[in-house]
Formats: structure tokens, C-alpha cells, sequence
């Protein structure tokens, strides 16, 4: 089809939103390792998910046989705020690259919150006000699940508390302003708020902080206080679930024009943005009924995929999680102060982690100057500030557009465009004035997380 019939931004009408979730473990042959109780090796039943989180959320998060789960008209109602999101074509993009590939981004920035993170807060919020709870705990780390969650909270009238990265908490103070005008209560992390934050900060008394151990902090203040449960704003399989309202959206909107991607590309810390863009399309291949490429982007910082191993590992810090497996750093590592592109988290996604191992995508790692060069590119020529994270998906797709300048190859790209970068300006004021710095871990740093997993 011709550059001419194809709009600049493809909108999908109201009535091509999408009605259902898509769950891509119905597809898989080999399906993801089932959560693992840390006190007995054994996998996590239903009756002890409830403990920790929503009823109905613990089904969805057990559930790998239905494809399609029903998005409930309340939420689906919420989504209209702001979905269905715009799948643009980076004209600009392509002709400032001089590339004779095709650029395409789906842009998940455009409501509040300023990223996806709300398509999964809302129904997670949801799900908890059905059940009658008083209120929800949570982690953030750049902060942008914490803003979408105290969104999704003030609208149905949940308390929300949120446990931020302290080096984020200090770093983003106007994430943290606009959390706590939706009424969310936002303490720093590690704290001395909690059992397991008091000791975190025993141990690592100079610490700035991790996912893992905001996420451990969290938990614990969900578990001893009646009437509250802890939601997670990545890696779980029931965030990638709500998240492929992306992907589906995504897929359609390139379906009405014609378009098919040859390369999918998705920055990755917990795998929520990654896992949601490309389930429908990893539907597909799964099921041999067409054939992409995909990549998973993370920061050199914070390489679980790239230098991870594959094996069970606590979801948090405290190690009082579930075990997972997945890629992982080990619980205990901790990112460089110095790193500003969020994707902190020490693990992936289960379901992206199982993927990545089958061979059905790549993975590569990039550092966060490079990122942000990439990011500055892509603002001045398409018109917005994006975010650190979404900016890793943006330097690789401006790579693979500038190997296609070099073949020849008129490639289709698509990437996601997680969210905007307007809070993020700490990051970006030392990117301009020229202190921003790189830090890779050594084999031992990772070595020494790696040494503290647990052995079954």
C-alpha cells in the first residue's frame, strides 16, 4: 500500500477497542514455570495467592488455557479516556535517518499518568474495589507505575500506598508531587516503615534503593494490615495480560492498513510494556501462522536477559516473595546510583523469560548515553520527549532503520513508545550538560548477586 493512503497517526474507532484481553500462554507449548512457595518448594496455590493478592487476579494470573479473558465493561469504560492510543509512522524519523525503512511507534503517553502503566493499574484497582478491600500497597521505581496507580485508586476511592526507589524519590520529586495529589501516600525505599526495610537498610546503609527492595517493603505492609493487597505494576503474567491491550490494538490498526511489522522492538525491565506490544503478534508464531523478529531492549546497567541466568530467584529483595523463574540478576543486586533510565528491576517477566529461552526473541543491551542521544534525536524530529525507558526501544530502532540505509532493505519497524519523559528531566539536564556517565557491571558484581540465590 502506498505512503499516501496510509494517515501519519492511525486512530482505531471506539468500536475497535479491544473487548478482550489476550492471554499468549494459551499459545505456548511450553508454558512458563509455575510460582514456587519459598518455605516448601512447592508451586503457589490459589489459596495462598489470595494471601497477597486479589482474588480474581490470582486467577488470571493461574490461568493458561483461555486465550481470551473479557475486559469488564467498567474498565473498558475507563480505557476510553485515553485508548484506543495512536500508532504513528515516523515520517520524520525515517527521513532525518535517510533509511528506506518504515518506522512505526505505539505511543502508550497520552493521559496523565504519562505511560501504560494505567492500562494495568485501573483493572488491578478494579479488581480490589470488587472484592471490597480498603486499599492497595505497591512499589515504583521511575515512578510511573505509582502515578498510574494512584489515577486508577482515586477513581475508585482506594487508599494507595506506594513504596518509591529512594533514589527515584529524590531524583523525580513531581512524579512524586503528582502521586500524592491523587491522594497515594509515597514513602522513600528502604525505609524504616517496615521489618524488612529496617533490615535492608542494616545491611546496605548507603543504599539509593531497588525495585526489588521496594517491592519486599510493599508486600509486607500488605500482608499485616487488614483490608489491603499488594498489586504489582510488572513482571507478573497478569500485567502482561491486561498490557496486551497494546499489542492487540497494535496489531489491528496495522491490520486495517495492511501493515505487517518485521521487527517488534520493546524495551524491557519487568517485561509489562514488551510482553503486552508483542503477545498477539507472538500469538501468531506460536502458532506458525506468521513470522517476526523480535527484540527485548535493556539497560547495560540492569542486563537480566543479556547476562542473567535462567533459573528460580526471589521476586524482591527481602526474598518474601514467591519464586519465579526467569532471567535474573539474583534478588540482591543493586543498580549503579548513577543509572537514570528506570527498567531497574534485577529479574524479567516469566512469560518473556520462557520466550527468550525457547529462541522466539533476542535480547540486547545498550548504555544509557547512547539512550539518551537516541532520545534527544527522536524529540526533535517527531515532536515528543520520551521517556528514559521507552528511549532504549528508540536507539534500537534507530539502529535497525540505519542497517536497513546500509542493505537496502525496506523493512517495517515497530516499537513502543512506553510513555513521556516531562518528569524525567533530572536525567535529561545531565545528559546536556555533558556529566552523565556509564556504568556496566563487572562479571563479579553480578557474580556476588548471583551467589546469594537460592538453591533447589
Amino acid at each position: 500500500m502506498s505512503n499516501e493512503k496510509i494517515p501519519y497517526k492511525i486512530y482505531l474507532e471506539e468500536k475497535e477497542m479491544p473487548v478482550n484481553w489476550y492471554n499468549v500462554r494459551a499459545d505456548m507449548k511450553k508454558k512458563p514455570a509455575p510460582l514456587l512457595n519459598p518455605g516448601t518448594g512447592q508451586p503457589m496455590t490459589a489459596e495462598e495467592l489470595n494471601t497477597v493478592f486479589c482474588e480474581e487476579l490470582v486467577k488470571q494470573e493461574l490461568n493458561e488455557t483461555d486465550r481470551y479473558i473479557e475486559i469488564p465493561e467498567e474498565i473498558r469504560e475507563f480505557y476510553k479516556m485515553y485508548r484506543p492510543s495512536p500508532l504513528v509512522r515516523a515520517y520524520c524519523l525515517e527521513k532525518k535517518l535517510g533509511t528506506p525503512a518504515k518506522i512505526y511507534y505505539k505511543f502508550e503517553g497520552n493521559n496523565t499518568s504519562g505511560s501504560h502503566k494505567l492500562n494495568s493499574a485501573i483493572a488491578q484497582a478494579y479488581y480490589a474495589k470488587k472484592q471490597g478491600l480498603k486499599g492497595v500497597t505497591t512499589e515504583t521505581g521511575a515512578g510511573q507505575w505509582g502515578t498510574a496507580l494512584s489515577m486508577a485508586c482515586s477513581y475508585f476511592d482506594l487508599d494507595c500506598n506506594v513504596y518509591m526507589v529512594k533514589v527515584s524519590y529524590e531524583q523525580k520529586p513531581f512524579r512524586r508531587e503528582v502521586m500524592r495529589t491523587y491522594g497515594a501516600s509515597v514513602t522513600p525505599s528502604p525505609s524504616d516503615t517496615t521489618e524488612v526495610g529496617r533490615k535492608i537498610l542494616a545491611e546496605f546503609p548507603d543504599t539509593n534503593g531497588s525495585l526489588g527492595c521496594a517491592i519486599s517493603e510493599a508486600v509486607e505492609a500488605a500482608t499485616t494490615h487488614e483490608g489491603y493487597r499488594y498489586v504489582l505494576g510488572s513482571v507478573l503474567s497478569q500485567v502482561l495480560l491486561h498490557q496486551s491491550v497494546i499489542g492487540v490494538e497494535a496489531k489491528t490498526a496495522m491490520d486495517k492498513y495492511g501493515i505487517k511489522p518485521d521487527i517488534i522492538i520493546g524495551c524491557a525491565g519487568g517485561g509489562s510494556n514488551l510482553g503486552g506490544l508483542i503477545s498477539p503478534f507472538m500469538g501468531e508464531k506460536l502458532r506458525g501462522e506468521a513470522d517476526y523478529r523480535f527484540i527485548a531492549v535493556e539497560p547495560a546497567s540492569c542486563p537480566s536477559l543479556t547476562r542473567g541466568v535462567y533459573a528460580y530467584d526471589f521476586c524482591d529483595t527481602g526474598k518474601v516473595c514467591p519464586l519465579q523463574k526467569m532471567y535474573t540478576l539474583g534478588s540482591s543486586f543493586m543498580p549503579s546510583p548513577n543509572h537514570a533510565g528506570g527498567l531497574r528491576y534485577h529479574g524479567m517477566s516469566g512469560i518473556v523469560s520462557e520466550l527468550y529461552d525457547q529462541g522466539l526473541m533476542e535480547a540486547v543491551s545498550v548504555e544509557q548515553t547512547e539512550v539518551f542521544e537516541a532520545a534527544t534525536a527522536f524529540a526533535r524530529v517527531e515532536g515528543i520527549l520520551p521517556a528514559p525507558e521507552s528511549s532504549h526501544a528508540i536507539k534500537v530502532a534507530m539502529d535497525e532503520a540505519l542497517r536497513c540505509k546500509e542493505t537496502g532493505e525496506e523493512k517495517t519497524i515497530l516499537f513502543g513508545l512506553t510513555g513521556t519523559g516531562y518528569f524525567d528531566m533530572y536525567a535529561y539536564q545531565k545528559y546536556n550538560d555533558g556529566v552523565m556517565t556509564d556504568y556496566i557491571p563487572t562479571d563479579e558484581d553480578i557474580k556476588k548477586s548471583l551467589d546469594q540465590m537460592p538453591k533447589l
